[in-house]
């Protein structure tokens, strides 16, 4: 697998993953009825963020990540990231490979720490990944989130001081 910056013949493979990540209606608050140019825009943002996919061997789009400052003007010296891998490779490394190269990517930027303004809880794949890459829960907004499966569950605001 390769981790390498985001190419524009790159878009249909990392929509086909978001389009999947937000039917699954368990991970992001993203709108479903967004169109194809409303979900690129908010995915693949100007500099000085970034856009990067994990890529298989064959060529394959695996995952896709994005990171950038959490908040403009005097709140931009912390970073955020979001992150979606396909189903068909999760479990393998992927999102673990593209949080490790995020934080990387985040630390040379000069960025002061990163923050995850939204885990899901009923996500303990995510949660533990991020424990395990150094971040904290610093909150859990209760009944934040509106799971397809669970209802209404908390979300995590999630940090790492670099």
């Amino acid at each position: 697998m390769q981790i390498r910056g985001f190419e524009d013949t790159d878009w249909p493979a990392v929509y086909a993953i978001i389009r999947e990540v937000i039917e699954g209606g368990e991970t992001y608050a993203y709108d479903p009825n967004w169109s194809e140019e409303e979900t690129r825009r908010v995915w693949v943002e100007p500099e000085p963020s970034i856009t990067v996919v994990a890529v298989a061997d064959d060529g394959t789009v695996l995952g896709t990540a994005h990171s950038g400052p959490n908040r403009p003007g005097r709140g931009s010296h912390v970073s955020t990231a979001s992150f979606m891998v396909s189903s068909q490779a999760r479990g393998q490394g992927v999102g673990r490979a593209l949080g490790e190269y995020v934080l990387t990517w985040a630390r040379a930027q000069g960025y002061h720490g990163m923050q995850f303004n939204a885990v899901v809880d009923t996500n303990t794949v995510a949660v533990k990944l991020w424990h395990s890459l150094g971040f904290e829960t610093i909150g859990i907004v209760p009944e934040a989130f509106d799971s397809k499966t669970h209802g209404l569950v908390g979300l995590h605001v999630m940090y790492q001081k670099f």
